[in-house]
């Protein structure tokens, strides 16, 4: 008699999702599918031994920015290295769709401001084989790739298509304007899109520095558009809020208004400010009365330190405002070092002060907020261990001490600019946040911020600081946490837990040997460009729809993964 399934892993502690406790049982897999879960007699053409290992459902990563990497590439990593089975991109109202062929480089600065994606890996990566939203998925849903995606249509691409120059120079909309956006974006909602997305941050801004098109989008526009998912009957409303720039509760508060206008969930991205732990807390109570009258709202937690990374390699660095670094700043590394390593240089460029730049780089002295990243990255280090504190105990300047440390070894060593989340050099209120009932994790934002920002590797962080290390997530809450809630947020019905007629999206993991090791350059993007990845240990099987996209932490070369289409899934 031949095999029954064709996967069976067996003798796993399987935490299931649904938040319950964990159990010991064998999980079977037939044509995609969970089959049958607990105690499994028939054989799988593939087995797995499980025995001490933790089984989870595949996790979901709601805040992505893939829109490109989708089209030029088949592996989304770093996302896929940390047993992430489905990515959403097209979070905070930029991405590629819908674009008319005049607009192509206007979206691409607009990107490449935003999310630290070089132009020039845009221009040779896209091929543009689109026009409207409904061709962008079609053609996402033409490649492969090792895992699922799911797209938001995207607030400035749509407003620049419908508006043409007008939007991209944030002139108000007219009524016709509002129509045809609205429509739009019924469109879009049928052809599969998860939501639609905007963006109200002032640090948003286009690579030249000016704003991008849906800043300051009055709140009729965000309520217009909004009505085309209503009008189509699916759909989430994803927004980035200009907090802590404004007032959280004026902020919130216009997101619920839309929200509970157009009768779709809403999820907008939260962070806790450094300068005082309880800023979140007036938001989320805004969240609480939204949904006690009946709103579906859910605000996205990192479960560490927002990060934006700086080095010599990288976007940003203490020193890349200053005017005698622009002729070595795109030098080789090793030239770059060179010329850094230089006592003359050293002088001028520890005399200078930073001319003016990108709102991010202003931020690459905040010297009590940053730190050496070290080899094991240590995403929660204590106050003495900033810039600031290890200057002073050596008896120089934090502009000396991190010049030094940057240019000592190979010249790769990177600091760690915590810019939110970890007001008093602690990170304890996001247990609270990351258990709460109307909190959903995310802010990863794999495949954006290439030189810049490395936290689409926050499951494997959660598992190895918040379950194992501290104890203070259990292993059933971390399978929720990184899984269920987001599939439930986003209306996933068909995954984020593990059930028989689910599909087969599972982790297998060695909690005991996983180990997250320091970011890293890769020089694999079109035209050669360069991104910052992140891999883990730990992951003894990622499966996506059945199949195996990685086993001990590297990849099997299957390509199973799918475009995602809201509102068209089997329960």
């Amino acid at each position: 008699m031949g095999a029954q399934y064709d996967l069976v892993i067996r003798g796993g502690e399987i935490a299931d999702g649904t938040g319950g406790e964990t159990y010991m049982g064998d999980v079977a897999v037939k044509d995609g599918r969970i089959a049958a879960i607990g105690k499994v007699d028939g054989s799988g053409v593939e087995e797995i031994d499980a025995r001490g290992r933790i089984v989870t459902p595949g996790f979901v990563d709601v805040h992505t920015h893939y829109d490109g990497q989708a089209i030029w590439s088949r592996h989304l990593a770093p996302s896929s290295s940390h047993g992430v089975t489905t990515a959403v991109m097209g979070n905070c109202g930029v991405g590629f769709a819908p674009c008319r062929k005049a607009d192509h480089e206007l979206l691409i600065k607009v990107m490449e401001g935003v999310e630290d994606i070089p132009g020039v890996v845009m221009a040779e990566g896209l091929d543009w084989h689109w026009e409207s939203f409904t061709e962008y998925l079609d053609a996402v849903e033409a490649g492969q790739r090792d895992i699922d995606v799911a797209a938001y249509l995207p607030h400035s691409p749509l407003r620049v298509f419908v508006m043409g120059t007008r939007g991209a120079e944030r002139e108000p909309a007219t009524a016709e304007d509002l129509a045809r956006m609205r429509e739009l974006a019924r469109e879009a909602m049928e052809a599969g899109a998860v939501g639609f997305s905007s963006s109200r941050l002032n640090i948003h801004r286009t690579a030249d520095g000016g704003k991008i098109p849906s800043f300051e989008a009055p709140a009729d526009e965000l309520k217009a558009i909004a009505m085309g998912m209503k009008d189509a009957g699916s759909g989430t409303l994803q927004m980035v809020l200009d907090a802590p720039y404004r007032a959280w509760a004026d902020e919130v508060g216009i997101l619920v208004d839309i929200a509970e206008a157009c009768e779709r969930p809403a999820t907008f991205s939260m962070i806790n400010g450094n300068h005082d732990v309880n800023s979140w807390r007036s938001a989320i109570a805004q969240v609480e009365a939204a949904n006690a009258r009946g709103a579906h709202v859910t605000a996205q937690v990192l479960p560490r330190p927002i990060g934006l990374l700086s080095g010599l390699e990288l976007s940003i660095n203490p020193f890349v405002l200053c005017p005698s670094f622009a002729p070595i700043a795109d030098l080789p590394l090793e030239e770059k070092l060179a010329a850094m390593r230089d006592p003359a240089m050293r002088a001028q460029l520890l005399s200078e002060p930073m001319d003016g730049g990108h709102p991010l780089a202003m931020l690459g002295r905040s010297w009590k907020w940053m730190f050496p990243l070290g080899e094991t990255p240590n995403y929660t280090p204590e106050r003495d261990e900033c810039i600031l504190s290890l200057a002073q105990a050596a008896g120089v300047t934090p502009e000396e001490w991190a010049y030094d440390y940057l240019v000592a070894g190979d010249g790769r060593n990177m600091i760690l600019g915590a810019l939110a989340n970890f007001p008093e050099c602690r990170i304890d209120a996001l247990e609270e946040m990351l258990k709460h009932p109307d909190c959903v994790i995310g802010l990863g934002d794999g495949g954006a911020h290439y030189g810049a920002i490395c936290d689409a590797s926050y499951p494997t962080f959660l598992l190895t600081h918040w379950v194992r290390k501290l104890g203070k997530i259990s292993v059933a809450e971390a399978a929720e946490i990184l899984a269920a809630k987001p599939a439930r947020a986003l209306g996933f019905r068909d995954r984020g837990v593990l059930r028989v007629g689910a599909k087969a999206d599972i982790n297998v993991i060695d909690l005991t040997a996983m180990h997250l090791p320091a970011p890293h350059i890769e020089r694999d993007l079109p035209a050669g460009g360069r991104r910052l990845d992140q891999r883990a240990k730990g992951y003894d099987a990622t499966i996506v729809s059945g199949t195996i996209i990685r086993r001990f932490d590297q990849p099997t070369g299957a390509l199973p993964g799918r475009l995602v289409r809201s509102g068209q899934l089997a329960a």
